[in-house]
């Protein structure tokens, strides 16, 4: 048996679903429920408008309907970025994406408005890890405080940053970020044997990655990889909506508008997409109001059509993969094929047809990703010695210079863990300080890439210009996560700091959501143990509805209006009650008012037999 110690689990925080997973003697498995359940949890958060009750995954995703101003969904392409890069993706949400107010200066944060309370994407994140990590705690008995989590390999470090704040904020440590390709190799390597080169194609919900790896020996060479962090089902999604809205309105001139008319398209149009993976058409059907029904038949080529440009946009970054792998695409030996999005026949036919083989599929493309990261967590546990993983860095990392352009100090594609060390001088006489603005992308000029941090060395003698030599060095850890450090060489000064974005969350915010969470354990505790007793006294007062229905005849008039009132009392106060003490009480003496009535049930059962 594992100690809490050296339990690390691994965990794919998706777009639209979420897993956890676990590797040991016998392999990776996914955690699940019970025996029944798929063990994916929808990525959805829900909060009761009027009780501020929270719930997580398929309970938050049947409420999106009737609460579509406080379920959040796909709130991970919102990680790690600032409110001006969201504010596309934001006019496509029902749910209220505001800018966070900060005291720091040019902080930009998007936040999720609920309730008059405002939630930062790793927050909402971490409900989904928590969700998560209590799922393994039941299957384990025990605490689990280590994870794995993956990332799209394109993820910048602002976005790993918000991810390792989500995990922290959950109560988990997070001892290795992965990138989801690579995660989803180490998978695929548990069937294969010989040495291969492998394309790993990941379309998920909201992101897409392509990776280029080599597999030989029990190591895996990440050579190149690339790829968007917007483009995904959930496009797919809103090209069928725009379809429908435009018809809607051309036909009944009227505009969706309202929130809960907007969520229910965006469900309506995720069923249909699935629908059209199995068949060759289905139909849409939406209540528009005014006893007014919009109706239309979606065939699987119209589809198709729609999503041509997205899938051009990967393909088109399996050619750049290649090309920064240095290969030829005939050197591919195997297309792995991951997320959910890759069950799309037009998907898979379009990848077989660029990469002149059929694709891999034999994996559950949903699991794929969280089964490679609780091999990645038993290698860290070291209950795997057999592997090694080499992954990459997604794109170049540099500092801005006279004239602001960027210069690059770690190339995109640069195996990781990196170290980089550049000299840098002053150009003005008597400078006794050097601004020092962190880069990453690809473009020559800094306006063009994203700033990451700003630094200051200062206390740098008064000297001509061009004398001071300030060495800067970049250290990028096996996370993908950066530090940059300067000093002058004459004068020894030195300053640093672990990149922490304009637009990520400071260690103290972060401290602060943690302690928060501690403080509502308890409530939290609570809520969930409501969930259960209701759940409860459905199953029960349901159980003895049907026992009344068929067998209350048998009882005396007044005893049968005694059953009828106990059940429908504690029905109600099921609604209506907060307190789990009252609720308990509540059941014990409906138990005990319900005996005779089972036992009668009993008994004329007994008799058919």
């Amino acid at each position: 048996m594992s100690t809490s110690d050296d339990l690390i689990v691994g965990i794919d925080l998706g777009t639209t679903n979420s897993l956890v997973a676990y590797a040991d003697e016998r392999g990776p498995m996914v955690l699940r429920r019970n025996k029944d359940d798929s063990g994916l949890l929808p990525s959805v958060v829900s909060f009761d408008p009027s009780t501020h009750r929270m719930v997580v995954g398929d309970e938050a995703k049947l409420h999106a309907v009737e609460r579509p101003l406080t379920t959040v969904y796909s709130i991970k392409r919102l990680m790690g970025k600032g409110f001006s890069d969201v504010t596309q993706e934001i006019r496509h949400l029902p749910y209220r994406v505001v800018r966070r107010p900060s005291r720091e200066e040019g902080r930009d944060l998007p936040a999720v408005e609920i309730n008059d309370r405002l939630y930062t994407p790793p927050e909402i994140s971490a409900m989904i890890l928590k969700t998560l990590k209590e799922l393994a705690e039941v299957h384990f008995g025990r605490p689990v405080l280590k994870a794995v989590i993956t990332v799209p390999a394109f993820f910048d470090d602002a976005q790993r940053q918000a991810t390792r704040d989500a995990g922290r904020i959950a109560g988990l440590e997070v001892v290795r970020i992965i990138n989801e390709p690579t995660a989803a190799a180490l998978a695929y390597r548990l069937d294969q044997k010989k040495e291969s080169t492998i394309a790993v194609y990941d379309l998920g919900g909201g992101t897409f990655d392509v990776s280029i790896l080599r597999i030989s020996d029990g190591v895996f060479e990440v050579l190149s990889t690339h790829g968007d962090t917007a483009l995904g089902g959930d496009d797919f999604d809103r090209e069928i909506i725009g379809v429908v809205r435009d018809e809607i309105e051309k036909q009944y001139h009227v505009r969706i508008e309202s929130p809960a008319t907007q969520q229910a398209l965006r469900t309506l149009a995720e069923q249909l997409k699935i629908r059209l993976s199995h068949e060759s058409e289905a139909k849409f059907e939406i209540d528009i109001g005014s006893d007014r029904r919009y109706e239309r038949v979606i065939r699987r080529e119209e589809f198709e059509s729609l999503i041509r440009s997205w899938i051009d946009k990967t393909i088109d970054c399996c050619r750049a993969a290649i090309r920064d792998a240095d290969l030829e695409i005939g050197s591919i030996d195997q297309v792995v094929m991951v997320g959910g999005s890759t069950r799309i026949p037009y998907v898979r036919r379009r990848v077989g047809e660029y990469f002149g083989r059929q694709p891999y599929t034999a994996w559950n493309p949903d699991e794929v990703v969280a089964l490679g990261a609780a091999v990645q967590a038993s290698i860290l546990a070291g209950k795997t010695s057999q592997m090694l993983l080499l992954d990459v860095t997604p794109l170049s990392l540099g500092i801005e210079t006279l004239g602001g352009a960027m210069s690059k100090l770690i190339m995109r594609n640069t195996r990781i863990p990196a170290r980089a060390t550049e000299m840098f001088t002053t150009f003005v006489d008597g400078q006794t300080s050097i601004r020092i603005n962190v880069l990453q992308g690809e473009r020559e000029l800094a306006k063009d890439c994203r700033s990451l941090g700003v630094f200051e060395l200062s206390g740098i003698p008064p000297m001509p210009g061009g004398i001071p030599k300030a060495e800067v060095t970049f250290l990028i850890d096996q996370n993908g996560i950066l530090n940059v450090s300067a000093m002058e060489v004459r004068s020894q000064q030195a300053a640093g700091i672990q990149i922490i974005p304009t637009h990520g969350l400071t260690p103290v915010e972060v401290e602060a959501m943690v302690v928060e969470s501690y403080a509502h354990a308890r409530e939290d505790m609570t809520a969930h143990q409501m969930i259960d007793l209701r759940n409860q006294v459905t199953f029960e007062t349901t159980k003895a509805q049907d026992m009344l229905d068929k067998v209350g005849h048998l009882l005396g008039e007044s005893e049968r209006r005694e059953t009828e009132t106990v059940i429908r009392t504690l029905r109600e106060l099921a609604k209506t009650s907060s307190q789990p003490k009252e609720i308990q009480q509540a059941r014990a003496d409906f138990a005990r008012k319900t005996v005779r009535l089972a036992e009668i049930a009993m008994t004329e059962s007994l008799k058919t037999i």
